[in-house]
């Protein structure tokens, strides 16, 4: 970062985080060094920057690192994509050893582990409200439903959606096959609506299956400026447990492809490890894949 009298030229760098074979994935900004940067310059960065989360990585005295998210209108508590591709980075830059280590953020600290250049975040035991608990705030499950075109005879038979939490808050929707998935035409206007009133990231809609996957994704979350994304790891967790809980997937490995079905596609694959305790239930996880830094911009401040 180099400073003149009026303005700052800061270095962004561009990472795809969640990686498939080297390509596709999800591309947030990375800026590291960022301890004299404002909450203002870093919201100022994320938009001029214009991807749909960008990390800022600074010094911490009780983590590795911390690390602060911005999509381009406003800041988020975590983002999986950023985080992935923040270490990553750091990992190929030297600067974080195999093993673990962890980030601070605005919502407390959370572990990370560093395989190689591949890197995993922790994510909290999950939370679950139905459509009759959304009730509370005006949502019925009728409006999530036609905000993105479907009825319940698009869903999985007998399975409803739920609002799942493992960190952020997401409502996953469980479609029936991915010709209904990849059909799904949203109102983001609407789903903007209904996830401010449940305090949503977004929607994180699925089909079972897919080339050597448990589940083929696709992610709305217009409320944070972001119409779909190729990766969110922050969702891939809540869908894991959802897969365990609600559908009964005895497992605690499950891979996670997104960015299939957007225009152009951008293929990312997400890994997503449960940790359990005695009695089967998710006490916490580990979403992670590989980032591939892919190149660098300037952003200036005035």
């Amino acid at each position: 970062m180099t400073s003149t009298t009026d303005t700052r030229d800061i270095t962004v760098r561009i990472v795809n985080g969640f990686v498939k074979d080297g390509e596709g994935g999800n591309p947030a900004g990375v800026v590291l060094d960022a301890d004299a940067l404002s909450e203002d310059d870093m919201q100022a960065i994320a938009q001029k920057v214009g991807m749909s989360e960008t990390a800022f990585v600074s010094s911490s005295d009780v983590a590795g690192f911390r690390l602060d998210f911005f999509t381009p209108n406003r800041r988020i508590a975590h983002c999986g994509h950023a985080t992935i591709a923040a270490f990553s980075y750091l990992a190929q830059l030297g600067r974080v050893e195999e093993g673990e280590t962890s980030k601070m953020t605005v919502d407390g600290p959370r572990k990370i582990v560093i395989q190689g250049t591949e890197s995993f975040m922790e994510q909290l035991a999950p939370s679950y409200s139905g459509p009759s608990e959304w009730e509370t705030s005006d949502v019925a499950l009728a409006d999530v439903l036609t905000s993105v075109g479907l009825s319940e005879a698009d869903l999985i038979d007998g399975v409803l959606p739920q609002l799942v939490n493992t960190g952020n808050s997401f409502i996953v929707l469980p479609l029936r096959d991915a010709e209904t998935l990849a059909n799904v035409v949203p109102d983001q206007d609407q789903i903007g609506v209904i996830s401010e009133k449940l305090d949503l990231i977004g929607y994180y809609l699925f089909a079972l299956g897919g080339e050597g996957t448990d589940a083929t994704t696709r992610m709305f979350a217009p409320r944070y400026a972001i119409p779909e994304e190729a990766a969110t790891g922050m969702a891939a967790g809540p869908l894991a447990c959802f897969l365990h809980d609600t559908l009964g997937m005895q497992k605690t490995h499950f891979d996670i492809a997104q960015g299939d079905f957007m225009s152009p596609p951008s293929p990312s694959r997400i890994s997503v490890d449960l940790d359990r305790d005695a009695t089967g239930a998710i006490t916490g996880l580990l979403a992670g894949g590989y980032g591939k830094s892919m190149r660098e911009t300037t952003v200036t401040l005035d």
